[in-house]
């Protein structure tokens, strides 16, 4: 079975609607597929001639005119090669099509690098049973590195594109929770643009307790309604209350080091897309949270 999974296969097509002018395949492809969505990753797959036009590799000059189809494959084998990593990965939730898992802060996610969380999957996630089941499962989303918490990995090939599809029209509920400095507002909703592009976050606070150096540590409950770069951090900010830890974008001097960012992606809830049934889980909140409640309200 794994023999027959390590070769050169069709993974999605599309076909070029009318265009108004001609347009460079490496310009047109990216954005067209649900598999690969940035240039870079696009690119790639062009040189390595998994990407056809009406059936013959394309080329990143290959001008695109419309109504060819243009297929997007995958090599199986290469994907093999990709390193794998011992760290002991704590499973959520798990079938025969998806896993939840709980990232731990200080790995990033997937990239260049050896130590990723992307890389630890194969050895944690069980192989699915499906016929298009992944060697090397997918993460859906992106946490940053120093945050922690819930994490969506695709197990199939069919189900990486569903997810990405919940993701892409919001029907992923995701719940973060966060400590804020100083003193802040009940609840409310932030909608400032982040890179030009419209962003709203929502917020309530949990808890509060006085501080000697921040005036206020805020437990708080943040929910993303979209899902830009660094968004909540940059909105707790721009609000006079960044997220404690934050060595971006935190005030100078204001900023604790040693103990991490103050950021967890506590729950995801969304409907499954092959069983139809309702998927709602968490993961706890990481000990230093509620130990910095204690000690400071001692």
């Amino acid at each position: 079975m794994e023999s027959e999974r390590n070769k050169i296969e069709k993974i999605e097509t599309y076909t070029v609607p009318e265009l108004e002018k001609q347009v460079r395949l490496s310009d047109f492809a990216p954005g067209i597929f649900k598999t690969i969505t940035s240039h870079q990753g696009m690119k790639k797959a062009i040189k390595a001639g998994l990407v056809k036009i009406n059936g013959s590799i394309g080329f990143t000059g290959d001008y695109i005119k419309g109504g060819e189809v243009i297929e997007l494959y995958e090599n199986s084998s290469i994907q093999n090669q990709k390193p794998s990593i011992d760290i002991k990965l704590q499973i959520i939730f798990e079938d025969d099509y998806l896993a939840i898992i709980n990232k731990p802060a200080g790995i990033v996610v997937s990239g260049n690098k050896k130590w990723t969380l992307e890389n630890a999957l194969p050895k944690n996630i069980k192989l699915s049973n499906k016929p298009t089941a992944l060697l090397r499962p997918e993460p859906i989303h992106r946490l940053d590195y120093p945050t922690s918490g819930a994490i969506l990995v695709g197990k199939t090939r069919e189900a990486v594109l569903a997810l990405n599809k919940l993701f892409e029209e919001r029907n992923i509920e995701k719940t973060y929770f966060a400590v804020t400095i100083k003193s802040m507002p009940e609840s409310g909703v932030i909608e400032s643009k982040i890179d030009d592009k419209s962003a709203k976050s929502f917020y309530k606070v949990i808890n509060s307790v006085k501080s000697p150096k921040y005036q206020f540590l805020n437990l708080v409950q943040l929910t993303p309604h979209t899902g830009r770069r660094h968004q909540l951090r940059k909105h707790m900010s721009e609000m006079g209350n960044p997220i404690l830890g934050d060595l971006l974008y935190g005030n100078q001097g204001e900023i604790v080091k040693g103990k991490g960012l103050y950021l967890h992606a506590f729950s995801l809830n969304f409907i499954h897309p092959f069983t139809n049934e309702t998927v709602s889980v968490s993961v706890p909140l990481p000990k230093k949270f509620d130990k910095l409640f204690i000690d400071v309200a001692k």
